[in-house]
Order: structure tokens, then sequence, then C-alpha cells
């Protein structure tokens, strides 16, 4: 079999909250296994050499949640980008955030300014982090410009309005924990996406669980409307 590696692989990190009922624990724990294992899946992306990888770690919707699973969030947030841009050089992977930035606190969006800055560098693996992120939000911004510039668009000219602009289309999307929708997650970029569903909840991932990603994709046959 062909050795595919995909060049951009898309991640909706779900289940965290129904993993820590099974568990019997906290609630808020949840959050914290699932950070472990997103921290985990991209060193598995970069020691298979996939160029790209984007994660759906916070959605506009999820804004809706308690104010203290939105409070513990955040501070989980700030502690793992300050994490990843102390120890960004032996992580070996370039990051980028994508979503409405300005959501966050001015103190959050300058770690996130600073992470993206100290890793710009770095060759190889490229981790894109949808925060605040949400697919028609970002299409109605996007229109927004378009109306704005007054031009007559093309899907070329358009993507290039997108928050997402700079990141290739995922050639497949994985979504863990049963579910079998992309819940607002790269509308638009996801129109030829191959798409894989998971039942194991996020925070049960495994290594092994990657490699079958992996295979699934050398697998599929993409025509990509042809």
């Amino acid at each position: 079999m062909e050795n595919k590696i995909p060049h951009c692989l898309g991640f909706i990190m779900d289940g965290n909250r129904r993993w820590a009922k099974e568990q019997g624990l906290p609630t808020l724990e949840d959050h914290k296994k699932g950070l472990e294992i997103f921290l985990d899946v991209v060193r598995y992306v970069r020691d298979a050499n996939v160029p790209h990888a984007v994660f759906y770690a916070f959605s506009t919707e999820n804004w809706k949640r308690t104010e203290s699973e939105v409070g513990y969030l955040m501070t989980l947030f700030s502690e793992s980008i300050a994490d990843m841009t102390k120890e960004h050089t032996e992580g070996g992977v370039r990051v980028r955030v994508v979503g409405r930035r300005q959501d966050f606190s001015p103190e959050l969006q300058k770690q996130i300014t600073e992470l993206e800055e100290k890793s710009a560098s770095i060759e190889g693996t490229t981790i894109w982090i949808a925060l605040s992120y949400g697919g028609r939000a970002e299409i109605i911004e996007a229109v927004n410009k378009a109306v704005a510039q007054g031009e007559t668009v093309t899907e070329e000219s358009f993507q290039k309005l997108l928050w997402t602009a700079d990141m290739p289309d995922p050639d497949m999307i994985i979504r863990t924990s049963g579910e079998t929708r992309l819940s607002n997650f790269l509308t638009w970029a996801s129109a030829y996406s191959e798409l894989y569903f998971i039942e194991k909840h996020w925070p049960a991932l495994t290594k092994l669980d990657f490699e079958d990603i992996l295979l699934q994709y050398a697998i599929r046959e993409r025509r990509l409307g042809a």
C-alpha cells in the first residue's frame, strides 16, 4: 500500500465531559486530561511528518457554558500557551491561532501573539488552534470584508479573506466520541475533507488510534469532485 501522508488533519476534540463522568471524575478534570491528549497528538503529528494539523479547541458557542467552566478553560489556555511558548524549540512545531482572538482578555491575546512570534521560524509541522472559532462567523466576517472592498469575489479571492486563509484545507477531519457532525468547524475549508468518526472519547485517544487515522486516510480514494 502506498504510504500516503495527509497534508493537513483536522481534529474535533469531543467527549471530555462524558469521559470524566465515566471515570467518576469531577467535571473540570476532563479538560485537563483533554489538554494532555492534545499535546500527545501534537507530538504524534510532528513525528509522523504531517505538515499541518488544526484542532477545534474552543468554539464561538462554547462561551455559553457556565462561568466557572469558561473561567477554568481560560486558565488552562493561559497555562498551556505559556508552557508551549517556553518550550517551543523543543516541541519543534510552529503554532498559529485562528478565530476571534479579540474575545479573549488582553493578557491572553498577548500570550497568543508571543507564542506565534516565537515559533514562527520553526520549519516542519504547523499546529493550528481554533479558539473562539465558528465556521459561520468566519464566513460572515469574510463576506463583510468583501462587501467593504466593493469587488466581485472568486473562490480564490474569498478564501484569502477568511481567518484560515493561510491554512490548507484539511484532507481528513477526525471527530471523537461517536458524534457524526462537524458542529460549525471549518465550514468553508471542509468542503472536500474526508470524515472519520471515532467512538472513543478524546481523553482516551492513544498513539495506536492516531496510527489508525493515518491508515484510514491511506486507504481512502480522494476524487475531489472529479
